[in-house]
C-alpha cells in the first residue's frame, strides 16, 4: 500500500514537472510570436511607407510628364516607340504612337539620321533640326532598357522662339548699324567739304551745307527717339491716358502735321471721318499711329495722286483705313512688315526710314485694344492699312475738342507682349 502510494506520489511530482517544462515552451513559443507578429506589423508598416513613397514618386513622375515642355521618346533598336510623354503626344497629334515607327509620326530625315548615329555612340548626340517649320534641338543618347542594349532615348525641345529672336538680333544689329552709318557718313563729308583749306566756303553753300547736317541730325534724333519709345511700349513703361476723343480731330490733326511733306511731292490727303465718331483712345499716340501710316503712304505714292483716310463703325469699334495709290503690299509680307526693322523692299526704300514705324503702330493700336493689318495688293494696286480702336459711348459735338472735366478716363500701362 506505501509502495502504491509512493509510486502515485512520484507519477504525479513527474506530471507536475513535465507540465511546468511545456508551461516553459509555451510561453517561450507565445513570446516568440509575439515578437515575430511585431516583426511582421513593423515590416508590413515599412512596406506600406514605401508603397506611399512610391505612389508619391510616380504622382510627381506624372504630373511632370504632364506640363513637360521637352518630347521625349523611348525608341528600340529598329527606331519603334517604346515609350513617349504626353508633350512628345501633342506633338505628332498621336496618344497611342507605341510600336509605330519614330520616321512614320515624324516626317524628318535629319532625326532618323541622329537617332541612327546616337545608336553606336556612347556619348549623346545633340543637333537641331526642321520639323514641319519648328525648329527642335534634339539630343539622342543610347541606353540599357530592362538590361539590353541598343534602345535609344530621344529628347527634343522646341526653340522656335529662340531662333526667331536670334534673327531680329541679328537684323537689329544690321539694320542700326546700316540706319546709324548713312546721316554720319553724309554729315562728315558735309563737314570736310565746308573746312577744305583750299576751298574755302562762300556764305550761301555754308549755309546749305548747315541745313543737310541739320537735316541729318534730325534723323539720327528721330531714329534715337524710335528706338526708346519702342523699347518704352514693348516694357510696359509707356501709359496710355485713354479719354473719349472725336476721331475726326485725331484725324484731322495727323494730317496738318504732314501737310508740309504731302505738298513737296504735290499729294493731297482727303479725310472721310465723320463728326459723330467718338473713340476711346490716347489722342497723341492715336495720333502717331496715324502719322506713321501717313508717312508711308506719301513715302509710296507718285507726285499728283491722293492718299484717302475713311472710317466705319461696328457695334464695339471704329474701323479706320489708310488708302494710297502706291504698289502696296505683297501677301506674302503682310505679316512681316510689322515686325522690328523689317523693310519689305530695302532696294526702293531707300534710306528713309529704319523699319521702326510699322511695329510701333502695332504696339500702340494693341495697347488699345484694337487690332491692325495691311491689306495684300494681290487683288489690284495701292496700299491700304487698317486698324480699329474702341468706340466711345456717346457721340460729340462739333465744337468738342478736348474732353470735359466730367468725361471718364482711363489710365492704363502698355500691357503688350514682346516680339
Amino acid at each position: 500500500m506505501e509502495f502504491l502510494l509512493t509510486l502515485l506520489i512520484i507519477s504525479l511530482l513527474g506530471m507536475g514537472i513535465a507540465g511546468y517544462y511545456q508551461n516553459r515552451r509555451l510561453r517561450s513559443a507565445n513570446s516568440t510570436i509575439s515578437a515575430k507578429a511585431e516583426e511582421i506589423g513593423k515590416l508590413r508598416a515599412q512596406l506600406k511607407e514605401s508603397e506611399g513613397e512610391q505612389l508619391k514618386y510616380q504622382g510627381l513622375a506624372a504630373a511632370a510628364n504632364r506640363i513637360s515642355f521637352d518630347q521625349f521618346f523611348l525608341l528600340d533598336a529598329d527606331l519603334n516607340i517604346i515609350d513617349l510623354n504626353q508633350s512628345a503626344a501633342r506633338l505628332i497629334s498621336e496618344w497611342d504612337a507605341r510600336g509605330k515607327a519614330l520616321a512614320q509620326v515624324l516626317d524628318s530625315s535629319e532625326l532618323v539620321n541622329l537617332v541612327t548615329l546616337a545608336q553606336g555612340e556612347s556619348e549623346g548626340l545633340e543637333e537641331q533640326v526642321v520639323i514641319s517649320g519648328s525648329n527642335f534641338r534634339v539630343r539622342a543618347q543610347s541606353v540599357d532598357y530592362l538590361g539590353l542594349a541598343g534602345y535609344v532615348g530621344v529628347a527634343m525641345r522646341d526653340i522656335t522662339d529662340l531662333v526667331q529672336l536670334n534673327r531680329a538680333r541679328r537684323d537689329l544689329v544690321a539694320n542700326i548699324s546700316h540706319e546709324l552709318r548713312t546721316p554720319i557718313t553724309r554729315i562728315r563729308l558735309i563737314i570736310e567739304g565746308l573746312f577744305l583749306d583750299a576751298d574755302k566756303p562762300k556764305r550761301k553753300a555754308s549755309i546749305q551745307s548747315l541745313k543737310e547736317i541739320a537735316m541729318e541730325t534730325d534723323s539720327l534724333l528721330w531714329l534715337a527717339q524710335e528706338l526708346l519709345d519702342l523699347s518704352m511700349i514693348e516694357s510696359g513703361e509707356a501709359i496710355l491716358r485713354l479719354v473719349k476723343t472725336p476721331m475726326k480731330q485725331v484725324v484731322d490733326d495727323a494730317i496738318e502735321r504732314l501737310a508740309s511733306l504731302a505738298e513737296t511731292k504735290n499729294l493731297t490727303i482727303v479725310s472721310h471721318v465723320p463728326q459723330k465718331f467718338a473713340a476711346l483712345c490716347d489722342a497723341d499716340q492715336l495720333k502717331r499711329v496715324l502719322g506713321n501710316l501717313l508717312h508711308n503712304a506719301i513715302k509710296w505714292s507718285s507726285p499728283g495722286d491722293a492718299i484717302t483716310i475713311t472710317a466705319a463703325e461696328n457695334e464695339e469699334e471704329i474701323v479706320v483705313t489708310v488708302f494710297d495709290n502706291g504698289p502696296g503690299v505683297s501677301d506674302d509680307v503682310r505679316e512681316r512688315i510689322f515686325e522690328r526693322f523689317y523693310q519689305a523692299d530695302v532696294s526702293r526704300s531707300g534710306d528713309d526710314g529704319a523699319g521702326l514705324g510699322l511695329a510701333i503702330c502695332k504696339h500702340i493700336v494693341e495697347a488699345h485694344g484694337g487690332r491692325i493689318w495691311a491689306e495684300g495688293n494681290s487683288q489690284g494696286k495701292g496700299g491700304q492699312f487698317v486698324f480699329t480702336v474702341l468706340k466711345a459711348d456717346t457721340d460729340f459735338q462739333q465744337s468738342a475738342l478736348e474732353p470735359s472735366e466730367t468725361e471718364p478716363t482711363l489710365e492704363l500701362p502698355q500691357s503688350v507682349a514682346p516680339l
